[in-house]
Formats: structure tokens, sequence, C-alpha cells
């Protein structure tokens, strides 16, 4: 989630939310500190002018209406004056040279004491003052705004890139081999202009497969028949040397055939697969069959009653290119085939394989014995894209003089 964008959007617009809030309480400390200033300040004046009053002369009328200009009422009453001094809270206590001044807070207004060094004192009552309003409409509208415009910039981005989530999820069913998506837009943006080049190419990987599929099938076709009108003009032979070759021949063709056929279907797509469950000697005999092989030079080593889910016709192909190898490449023209519920191993005895085998798995790539010559190096392709498209893997390893091909990751059904 982190490497997400969405992820990163929305931490970048919280981050700066947060900077709005704090910028907000910071508005808020200043505004106060600067409200208690300036209040101070005001206090400051009018103590300044009243010690200095209170040294030349006692209070006066005259000095009462001269703190009314300031605002500022002279407290006659002594009750209110105690009450005052003994329950209010101090603010804040200057001293000077002529004297002393104090800020009283109570019952929710301010009140200044001014005491001279001749002992004179007065208590002041604030009119003008009012209690600091933590909530100033003005910087709360202002904040208010801002994070309003940022959610509003938020919701506008998200909804801006939210494309790319049903683009991510058409190019994931497009990894999956299903060619039917639908990503067009008409937005006008990058992400459309991207989407719209995605959805353009798999339409012409449309168009290719279909002339592909055309292609091969009918070459296909046509090959086919002469092999079919070859067989049967064979057959019509007087039985001899010459006819089981040319029999023989033919057969191989049309083996050489349907493994085109299977290229074809394990390239295209894996939805072609006819999965079922079967008994692996049943699979094994259809391949040794199609093989032509001599049943001599095939041991069997089979688990009682082992079943698998695949494909039975391509399975079977698999199997019959590895008992095709294993008797073309051993010393002693003998392949080895166990079957258990591990998977199925091929031994044959020969020497190591002389490249890792990622090298043979590569379509037309031969070996360098003289045999293979006679082969077009499509063998372990087709066998490694067919367990590919049963969710399995081709593994390989050289033991006490033989070569060891398994079918790993066969989940039997007992």
């Amino acid at each position: 989630m982190k490497k997400s964008i969405f992820y990163n959007i929305t931490f970048i617009f919280v981050v700066a939310a947060m900077a709005v809030g704090v910028a907000y309480l910071y508005m808020l400390k200043y505004d106060k500190q600067k409200y208690t200033q300036e209040l101070n300040e005001r206090y400051s004046i009018v103590a300044r002018a009243t010690l200095y009053r209170l040294l030349k002369e006692p209070v006066t009328d005259e000095l009462a209406r001269e703190l009314a200009v300031y605002k500022m009422r002279l407290i006659k009453d002594t009750n209110l004056i105690k009450e005052v001094l003994q329950k209010g809270e101090v603010l804040q206590k200057l001293k000077a040279k002529v004297g002393s001044s104090a800020i009283y807070y109570y019952n929710k207004s301010n009140f200044l004491l001014i005491e001279s060094v001749n002992n004179r004192a007065i208590l002041l009552y604030d009119r003008a003052f009012k209690p600091y309003r933590t909530q100033i409409l003005y910087i709360k509208l202002i904040f208010g705004a801002i994070l309003i415009v940022l959610f509003l910039a938020y919701l506008w981005t998200i909804s801006r890139l939210s494309p790319i989530k049903k683009l991510k999820t058409e190019i994931d069913k497009f990894a999956k081999g299903d060619l039917n998506i639908d990503c067009k837009m008409e937005r006008g943006d990058e992400i459309s202009e991207v989407a719209n080049a995605f959805n353009h190419a798999v339409d012409e990987i449309k168009k290719l497969n279909r002339s592909r599929k055309l292609f091969l099938r009918n070459i296909m076709h046509e090959l086919k028949t002469p092999i079919t009108k070859g067989m049967l003009s064979a057959e019509m032979l007087p039985p001899g040397k010459q006819k089981e070759r040319l029999v023989s021949v033919f057969q191989r063709l049309e083996s050489l055939l349907n493994e085109f056929i299977a290229i074809e279907q394990i390239t295209v797509d894996g939805s072609f697969l006819n999965k079922r469950v079967y008994r692996v000697i049943d699979v094994i005999d259809e391949a040794i069959d199609i093989s032509m092989a001599d049943r001599n030079s095939i041991e069997l080593t089979i688990q009682e009653d082992l079943q698998i889910k695949v494909d039975f016709k391509l399975f079977s192909i698999a199997i019959k290119n590895m008992i095709d190898n294993g008797i073309k490449y051993s010393s002693d023209s003998k392949v080895h085939l166990f079957a258990e519920d591990e998977g199925i191993e091929f031994l044959s005895k020969g020497e190591k394989l002389e490249h890792p085998l990622d090298y043979y798995i590569e379509p037309f790539t031969q070996g360098e014995s003289n045999r293979a010559g006679k082969s077009f190096g499509l063998g372990l392709y087709i066998v490694d894209s067919i367990l590919k498209a049963h969710k399995m893997e081709l593994a390989y390893e050289y033991r006490n003089g033989y070569n060891i091909f398994k079918f790993n990751k066969i989940m039997p059904i007992l």
C-alpha cells in the first residue's frame, strides 16, 4: 500500500491538512500574544501617568475624569477592593522607582492596582476589557476555507486518477490471457491517452491472433489432407519393408503435425485445457501408443491407483516427448519411468547435459549429440509449455550416470 500512488496522494494531503491545522494554532497563539501585548501597553501607560499624579497629590475627581478617558473607572467600594485583592488572579506585576502596578483578573474582568512609593494606592476597573476570544471568526473562516479547498482538491485529484484502477484491472485480465477487455476513455488527459493506446494495442493483438489462427489452421488442414492420402496409399501397397517405411514416415509426419497443433494451442492461451481426473497409467499408456516406441525399451514403476487432473491429450504428448527423448539420447536406448505422489520421473543412462535445462527448453534448440540432427528441437519446448499450462514445471538433475527429468508440482487426486 505504501507504494500506491493513491496512498502517497492521501498522505500528502493529510500532511497539508495537518500543516494548515498547525498554522491555525500558531495564528491563534500569535493573535493572543498580540492582544495581551496591546492590553499590557495600555495598562503601562495608565500606570505611569497615574503614579506621577499620586506622587504629587492625593486622589481627586480630576484624576478620576482623566482615567475615564482611558475607560478606567476608579473603585471606591472597599469591600470590592478587598474581594478583588484576595480572590483575584494576578496576571502581571511590575515595579518601578516611583511605585508598582499589578493586573488582577476577577469575575471575568480586569482590575489595575497602582501603588506609589508614598503609600498611596488605587484600584481601577477596566471598562473596555473583553476576554480574549479563542475562536476568532475571520481566522476560523480563512482556515476553514483553506481546509475545504484542500479537501475538494484531494477529491478532484483522486477522481482524475481513479481510471488507473480500471486500467490496472484490464491489464491484469490481459496478463491472464483474456483479450476481451475495454478500457477506452474519452477524458482527454494523459491517463486516457495511455488507456486508449493500450486498448488499441489489444485490438491489434486480437487481429493478429485471428490472422495467425486462420493461417495456421489453413496450413494444418492442407498438410493433413496429403498425409492422410499418403497413409491410405501406403496401406494399399503389398506387405514389405517399403510399406513399413512409408507407413512409419506418414505416421511420423502425422505425429509432428499433432505436436504443431499442440504448440498452437499452448501458445495462444490456457483456456483450451480440458482438465479431468485420469489414472496416471492410462495417460502413460496413451503416451506410449502415440510414441510408437518399443515397450521393451520402457520400464514403468507406477504407484497404484495414482490419479491426476490434466488435459489428457496434451499431457500424453508431454510424456510421449520425454519417452522419445529418453530412448533417443540414452546409451542403452531405454528409459525408466517412475510415477508417484511427488511427480513423474524419466531416467535415462547417458552423459550429463552440456548446458543448463533452460537452454534446451527454448524452441528449435538441439543438443550436440549425433542423434540431435534428426530432431526439430521442439520436444522439451513443447513439454515445458504444456507443463506451464498445467501449473507444473520441468526439473533436471544428473545422478549416478543417469539424466533425470521430473514433472514437479503434480497434485495427485486419491
